[in-house]
């Protein structure tokens, strides 16, 4: 990228050192897996498969937390730590997970700072037990809250609102039969986005919010029964789907079987159209759903909305490729790669400068210069934040000799924050905020650019209801302090 356009996208607030990751992207706050195995083996083996094939949604921090329903009631062993999950967890510390019940979690922060002390799963000791809590998504309400909570001698040892969640459960388990009816009793209380797994010391229960914004479904392994936020966690367990977690669902799995409670349930849905544009795994099937085939129909569409001549289609990896190619499959113009994406670098976040910026994307990814040689390319990718990544892939394009790049992007201009779980920023840092599509166009070298239009994101997923507040402000619940 020149140095006129760097300094254009500083001053324009495409340029930032908030604390994101180095590519640019958007993040989901984490992912949760929960097992039960009812004649007793050893489950933490499971729970470290099924975290690695959720690794996409949180790389900052993850945990175990495990128990033996056949031993000491409220004896739960828990291990944590900073990184990827084949970073903290090794044979050896596996080896001392003891346990036919447990959650694990992989973490990405959204609502509180990055510290050992916010890594799930957390797990409490009070008057009625142990609790172990994995949490996805973000409350809207948590101030208020943590106030009530604090009133009434709570103190916190974590900044994350998945502890208002673990506290309210708690202190509502005092007046209630079973945890169950606590849960249900904190469900009617919490407001917002919400995939749970909570392993008590003879249960596993999973919760989802009314509205469905958070992903969670239900798998079977054996004697087995798995809580999971994507399908593609069952997979890597070789655990069979089941069925997704209903929104306002509230699913008991004991030595008895599986019970269900559906008094949370509303008639207003909203599901999170960033599961199938970019969080979910390629393979994973959420809401009846294919994320691979969700993607194939954003670029049909982008090609029917935005056609270009062009001689070849590229998306950037990984999240663009699918999309580049139903692009190509509608337009007729062949598909191809023009990156290189290195699988090695692993976590590289983002630098103070704008040169180590640039450096970190191009550690990342490299030209395939024969392939884009001489030719007018079609590059799709799944959103602009920012303008800064797609700016140095379009300047390293040209560098190689494209003749021209013409974008297309699977989402509408980002002009509002998200509340829901989603690391969207604030508006001044949104590109779209504050400029033209035209205004942007330039600012980051394209040939011709065009995003999804609103109207079209539904063709995505059917007649599946959308939560799409990022794109046209229409939030699907009042957010406190917004």
């Amino acid at each position: 990228m020149t140095e006129d356009k760097t300094q254009r996208l500083q001053k324009s607030g495409g340029l930032t050192n908030r604390r994101v990751s180095a590519d640019d992207k958007l993040h989901e706050e984490c992912g949760v897996f929960g097992i039960f195995d009812p004649q007793g083996a050893d489950v933490a083996p499971s729970i470290y498969y099924g975290l690695c094939a959720l690794q996409h949604r949180g790389q900052e921090s993850c945990g175990i937390a495990v128990c033996d329903t056949q031993g000491p009631k409220g004896n739960m062993n828990v291990h944590r730590g900073m990184g990827l999950v084949n970073e903290v967890f090794n044979g050896e510390t596996l080896s001392h997970l003891h346990g036919n019940l447990g959650v694990g979690h992989v973490r990405y922060s959204t609502t509180g700072e990055t510290t050992l002390a916010n890594a799930q799963p957390l797990v409490l000791n009070y008057i009625k037990g142990t609790l172990a809590l994995a949490h996805n998504g973000n409350l809207v309400n948590t101030d208020s809250l943590r106030q009530d909570l604090t009133r009434d001698g709570a103190i916190f040892h974590t900044t994350t609102d998945s502890e208002v969640i673990a506290y309210c459960i708690a202190k509502e388990r005092v007046h209630t039969a079973s945890v169950e009816e606590a849960i249900l009793r904190t469900a009617e209380r919490i407001r917002g986005a919400y995939g749970l797994v909570i392993a008590s010391p003879r249960k596993l229960i999973g919760v989802r919010d009314p509205l469905g914004l958070r992903p969670l479904c239900l798998g079977k392994m054996g004697s087995s029964y798995i809580i999971a936020s994507e399908s593609c966690a069952l997979a890597t367990c070789g655990a069979q789907f089941v069925r997704d977690i209903c929104p306002g669902e509230i699913v008991t799995i004991t030595r008895d079987g599986i019970s269900s409670n559906m008094q949370m349930a509303a008639s207003q849905r909203a599901h999170c159209i960033f599961e199938y544009i970019y969080f979910a795994r390629l393979d994973s099937v959420i809401d009846g759903i294919s994320v691979y085939e969700s993607r194939l129909r954003a670029g049909a569409a982008l090609a029917r909305a935005y056609p270009v001549e062009a001689d070849m289609v590229a998306g950037v990896p990984d999240s663009g490729i699918t999309a580049a190619q139903g692009y190509a499959a509608q337009s007729g113009i062949p598909f191809g790669l023009a990156f290189y994406k290195n699988s090695y670098v692993g976590r590289t976040f983002i630098k103070p400068t704008q040169k180590e910026r640039e450096a970190s994307v191009r550690v990342k990814l490299s030209v395939l210069e024969a392939a884009v040689r001489g030719k007018r390319l079609v590059l799709v990718d799944d959103s602009i934040v920012r303008g800064t990544t797609i700016a140095n892939l379009i300047h390293l394009l040209k560098q190689a000799g494209a003749k021209s790049v013409h974008v297309r992007i699977c989402s509408p201009p980002f002009l509002h924050p998200c509340y829901f779980g989603t690391d969207i920023p604030s508006n001044r840092q949104l590109i779209a905020s504050s400029h033209t599509e035209e205004e942007i166009r330039q600012l980051i070298g394209a040939d011709s650019l065009g995003y999804m239009k609103i109207q079209d994101l539904q063709s995505m997923v059917g007649e599946l209801p959308l939560c799409r507040a990022c794109f046209d402000g229409q939030y699907p619940m009042d957010v406190e302090n917004r």
